[in-house]
């Protein structure tokens, strides 16, 4: 975990911190910081260019969100270059959260949506350490119609999700965060957050049927009987979602081409 990460958890569990004193630390990291207005301004978040520092960024997301977004960061950078599809999938599901939390007016529509955004970490650590079995993930997948999670657990004896619980948890994100990473594809499994949870499982759907981005497999899932029972959505409200979230992803795929060019620009 980047020192940077670790000196921001220190100052968050302290009270007494301000604002400005967090901002510094973040800020002191010219590329880290940048990264971190960047996504604070893509049009998931809906602040699209009017947050200009990152005590603003703190101020309007949150702790929590800033430090997810910051020790992301590098992961992300490596989505962007090497795996731009699931970048895509990530940044729809977190678009999707954040118009089901405010359709539900659901408290902490920010970090619901972070959550969303981070859903797929453990399909990163997949690809970048497991090189020739992601290959054998793929065949198999194509093989016998998995979904991914499937092909995980039958070559790895684990998956994705699980993956980024660990990951999630040696991050010392909160738990907030990590149970709708942990139980996105098991929502009967959360307990302590399980409209977040619920929430990041919809997003994951929607966008898929959207066909918005790749997560690694052309499967669409149900949505889980818990999640329905959870949410309390009726079709109407969702066929709404479904019709708003279409337009908004023309936004997130301009967006996303803005970076890949600036990423081609500055490599």
């Amino acid at each position: 975990m980047p020192g940077i990460i670790a000196k921001l958890s220190s100052l968050a569990a302290n009270d007494r911190v301000s604002v400005s004193e967090m901002a510094r630390v973040v800020s002191a990291d010219q590329v880290l910081s940048a990264k971190v207005l960047r996504l604070v301004n893509s049009p998931f978040y809906g602040f699209s260019g009017r947050v200009s520092t990152v005590s603003n960024a703190l101020i309007l997301l949150g702790v929590n969100v800033v430090k997810s977004l910051a020790v992301t960061s590098s992961i992300f950078e490596i989505m962007e270059k090497h795996v731009i599809g699931l970048w895509e999938h990530s940044l729809g599901a977190a678009t999707a959260a954040q118009m089901i939390s405010r359709q539900l007016q659901l408290p902490d529509a920010e970090e619901i949506s972070t959550a969303a955004l981070l859903h797929d970490i453990g399909k990163v650590i997949i690809k970048i350490n497991l090189k020739q079995d992601y290959d054998r993930l793929i065949a198999l997948i194509g093989e016998k119609d998995f979904f991914m999670f499937e092909a995980e657990q039958e070559l790895f004896s684990t998956d994705h999700a699980e993956i980024g619980e660990w990951l999630a948890t040696s991050w010392f994100l909160p738990e907030k965060l990590i149970e709708p990473i942990a139980f996105h594809h098991a929502v009967e499994k959360s307990s302590k957050h399980s409209v977040k949870t619920a929430v990041v499982h919809l997003s994951d759907i929607l966008v898929k049927a959207s066909n918005f981005g790749f997560s690694g497999d052309d499967l669409v899932p149900q949505i889980q009987p818990a999640a329905w029972r959870i949410l309390g959505m009726t079709e109407q409200a969702l066929a709404q979602i479904v019709e708003d979230l279409e337009e908004k992803l023309v936004e997130m795929k301009n967006f996303s081409m803005e970076i890949q060019s600036a990423d081609v620009r500055h490599s």
